[in-house]
């Protein structure tokens, strides 16, 4: 369980490879069941086989026969141009927050850089800002009283640290052949240099990344955290607290997902998932865009996690009746 972010994230074993290769293995089982739901249903942006049942029934039409599964590539294409259109929609917000010239500008004025470009111009800070979510309260507060400098600070730190990554690191040719997480090389991310406690955490740091170049940086978004919990069934894979992708008070009887999880984990289980949605794409002869690589991650993550919205939903009342959680 983890009560305070000053607490580790998640428990040493976690990081050890043989402990990786186990949460890879029930992935790759799970996979293939939530995958094919994900096609069929279109990501979510098709009508689903009950949707259409169900307005057959209003019409009083006794059944429809539908072409279920009847050609993968097209529904696998589909989604593919539906998932690049949502990425797409505000994606030069976040572009042109990483100008390095603006930033070295908004050193003569960091507060203008925090109440106008970040709360106004920065699309995931300002939904979360003015949601009437309960459990964003801390979050509101804790922007709020944050430093504006040390804002600036982070996020030219992710902007410089992504743009040399992209630039210098990032190979096209090799990237998917990496079969352990260190290799990412993404480490430092999870370090005080890429973050504001509170404020410019894992969640919002990965969105802003991931925004701008989506070829490397997968979206940690709370749906992604919720999707691993269930992509490994549950299971603890011999963690002490409970599953890693969790976060527990006992206290409070509170779950959330882990608001704490480690990028560099996290960007390895993406980058796996990846590869497993490619071995699909390919064996249905549809092209995925090494450059657009973690778009198809993120609409697969979203679309399992949107599976279990209910249980999600009563695991997360509590904290919509008062307990405080993090963006």
């Amino acid at each position: 369980m983890y009560r305070h972010q000053e607490e580790r994230s998640v428990e040493a074993v976690c990081y050890e490879h043989k402990h990786i290769e186990k949460v890879l293995e029930v992935i790759k089982l799970k996979f293939n069941e939530y995958f094919n739901d994900f096609i069929t249903l279109e990501a979510g942006y098709g009508v689903s086989e009950q949707d259409i049942q169900k307005l057959a029934e209003k019409l009083g039409i006794e059944r429809v026969k539908s072409k279920k599964n009847s050609d993968i590539a097209k529904k696998f294409k589909n989604i593919i141009v539906e998932a690049s259109d949502d990425f797409q929609k505000d994606r030069e917000k976040y572009i042109a927050i990483f100008d390095k010239e603006a930033l070295e500008e908004y050193e003569d004025d960091p507060q203008y850089f925090k109440s106008t470009v970040l709360k106004k111009e920065c699309p995931i800070i300002h939904h979360t800002l003015f949601s009437s979510a309960k459990e964003l309260e801390k979050y509101k507060r804790d922007f709020n009283i944050s430093d504006a400098n040390e804002l600036l600070t982070v996020v030219s730190n992710l902007c410089y640290f992504s743009e040399d990554y992209y630039n210098n690191f990032y190979d096209e040719n090799t990237y998917d052949k990496i079969n352990c997480y260190e290799d990412l090389r993404v480490s430092d991310l999870d370090t005080e240099d890429y973050t504001v406690y509170g404020v410019i955490g894992g969640g919002i740091k990965s969105h802003m990344l991931y925004k701008v170049y989506p070829a490397v940086f997968p979206n940690r978004s709370r749906e992604a955290i919720w999707a691993l919990w269930y992509l490994t069934d549950k299971k603890t894979f011999d963690c002490k607290q409970d599953s890693e992708f969790l976060m527990i008070d006992v206290d409070k009887s509170i779950t959330q997902q882990n608001y704490f999880y480690p990028y560099e984990l996290f960007t390895f289980y993406a980058h796996q998932i990846y590869q497993m949605l490619k071995q699909k794409a390919d064996e249905n002869n549809v092209y995925l865009d090494p450059e657009n690589r973690y778009i198809i991650v993120d609409a697969f993550l979203s679309f399992v996690a949107k599976q279990h919205e209910e249980e999600i939903s009563f695991l997360k009342q509590q904290i919509r009746d008062g307990g405080l959680g993090y963006a």
